[in-house]
């Protein structure tokens, strides 16, 4: 279904853009980010981005040779280059070198596993992940994305908007589901909100993986324009306990607070 969804016409691929071949070669990246096998045929990102074949050939070749997409037996695929430049990216971000150096001093959050997220949208992605238990390793890794209603930071961070911000990103009014015990109505996560906003983090109860809880807070935002992060820890449900809750809690919203703090100072 995603591959289906991906090849609608991208919107960045219009004619208004100062220019339209890094504007296409950006939407076929997008494409191949998208597709649920992790590659596409020529056929499939020609009609995707509404192009001839040899015009999208074209734009293959060129990132090809620069090792930003890679051919495959089964067609094209992202290349290695794009790691490379998502590392050089993240290793410049003040925030998820604090994010680490806080796991690893932390008495809870070092034995567990730890994320920061960046809110996009309905999505949240990962920036980050301290790996301090291998047993949940099942959860996402560093630059996936996740529906955020399923999971316990895009909770936290949707219930930072505006009731009616809400309504215009799931005008439809449904949610995505993954288990018997996610969220499936905008109305369920509305109801949830208040009890998020009160108590300053947010839960995450199998909904997105059986056997695994989420815990998570939102970092401190400074200025309309700052990123919207907030930071998680994943148990194995089977183990969880309130004085395991409390401990983590107590240390996110330290962590929360920290990455806050050095937001500030950049700015």
């Amino acid at each position: 279904m995603q591959d289906k969804e991906a090849l609608a016409p991208p919107s960045n691929g219009s004619t208004s853009s100062p220019a339209p071949a890094v504007s296409r070669a950006a939407a076929l990246l997008d494409i191949l980010a998208s597709s649920e096998t992790g590659t596409l045929t020529l056929s499939d990102i020609a009609r995707g981005l509404s192009i001839p074949k040899s015009s999208a050939s074209n734009l293959l070749l060129a990132l090809e040779s620069s090792n930003l997409v890679e051919r495959r037996t089964t067609g094209f695929a992202l290349g290695r280059k794009l790691v490379e430049l998502g590392g050089a990216y993240l290793s410049r971000l003040d925030e998820v070198q604090e994010f680490y150096r806080f796991c690893e001093r932390a008495p809870t959050l070092s034995m567990e596993t730890v994320r920061i997220a960046l809110l996009d949208k309905t999505d949240v992605i990962y920036l980050a992940r301290y790996e301090g238990h291998p047993a949940v390793r099942l959860t996402a890794n560093i630059g996936d994305r996740m529906p955020a209603s399923l999971c316990a930071v895009g909770k936290v961070l949707l219930a930072r908007l505006r009731p009616h911000d809400i309504d215009e990103l799931y005008p439809d009014g449904a949610l995505p589901s993954m288990t018997s015990k996610s969220l499936t109505t905008v109305a369920a996560l509305k109801d949830e909100i208040p009890l998020i906003r009160k108590r300053g983090y947010a839960v995450e109860d199998e909904e997105s993986t059986t056997g695994v809880m989420s815990l998570a807070v939102g970092v401190p935002t400074h200025g309309v324009h700052g990123p919207n992060l907030g930071v998680s820890v994943t148990a194995l449900k089977a183990t969880f306990t309130q004085e395991q809750e409390a401990a983590m809690v107590s240390e996110l919203q330290e962590l929360a607070y920290t990455l806050g703090g050095q937001m500030t100072r950049m700015g």
